[in-house]
Formats: C-alpha cells, structure tokens, sequence
C-alpha cells in the first residue's frame, strides 16, 4: 500500500500543481469545458475572481502534496475543492475523458486519506468540549 500512495501522492501532487500553475503561466491553455453549463461555471469563477485564488491554493496543495508535508491540512483543504471538480467532471461537462479525471480524482483522494484516517476521526465527535484557555498543549 505504501508505494501505492507514495505513487498517488506525486501524481496527483504534480496535476494540481500544474493545474494551478498553468493557470498563470499558460492562460490560454486552460480548459473551460465542452458543454454550456461547464463554460458558464468557469468564466463565472472567473468574472469573478474566485478563480485565481482556487488556482493559488491547487499551486499550494500540490506542493504540499509532493513534499508529503502538512498532509492532512492538505487533504482537509482538497476535498471540498474535489467535490466540485468531481461535479464539474460527471455533470458539467460530461465525456469520457471528464469522467475519466472525475474518477481518477475519487480514487486518488481516497487512497491519500486512507493512511491518515486516524487524524479525521476527531472530526466526527458529535458533542465534544470546547478548550478556550491559551495554552496550545495537545492531548
């Protein structure tokens, strides 16, 4: 399992870094869909300018997926922004090669989270206690 991830990891690191970073540096490469909906959802993001700071982050967890550093802020940060890409894949702009990234996406995702579950079971307290004192101490 352990190179499965590692494999993942700089894979999936390396797309959102180039995702991010294209949108920079080659503009006019990036995708804004096949279909109608897709095309109006980007260049809304776009318009305004939701869109630059989305492609600053993907620049951001792509480094720290590839430096496997801060990984379950990382994966935390990831997924919402995963689920509307998964979206913008299966039903935006449906396709195989959509559907293709969509999966690929869920699948890299959960083979990332997989070894860092025990850090996201605290998430799921339903009534916990809230420490409002200063000190930082973990338990």
């Amino acid at each position: 399992m352990k190179w499965v991830y590692h494999a993942c990891r700089v894979i999936f690191g390396a797309w959102w870094l180039f995702s991010g970073l294209m949108h920079f540096i080659w503009p006019q490469l990036q995708p804004l869909g096949d279909e109608q909906p897709a095309i109006d959802f980007t260049l809304a993001l776009m318009a305004s300018g939701l869109f630059d700071w989305i492609k600053v982050i993907e620049v951001v967890l792509g480094l720290t997926m590839l430096a496997n550093r801060a990984m379950p802020l990382t994966l935390v940060a990831l997924i919402p922004l995963n689920i509307v890409i998964v979206y913008w894949n299966f039903v935006l702009d449906e396709g195989a090669v959509e559907w293709t990234f969509g999966a690929l996406s869920i699948v890299f995702n959960a083979v990332l989270v997989w070894p860092w579950r025990r850090y996201f079971w605290g998430l799921f307290t339903w009534r916990g206690q809230p420490d409002y004192s200063l000190d930082p101490g973990i338990a």
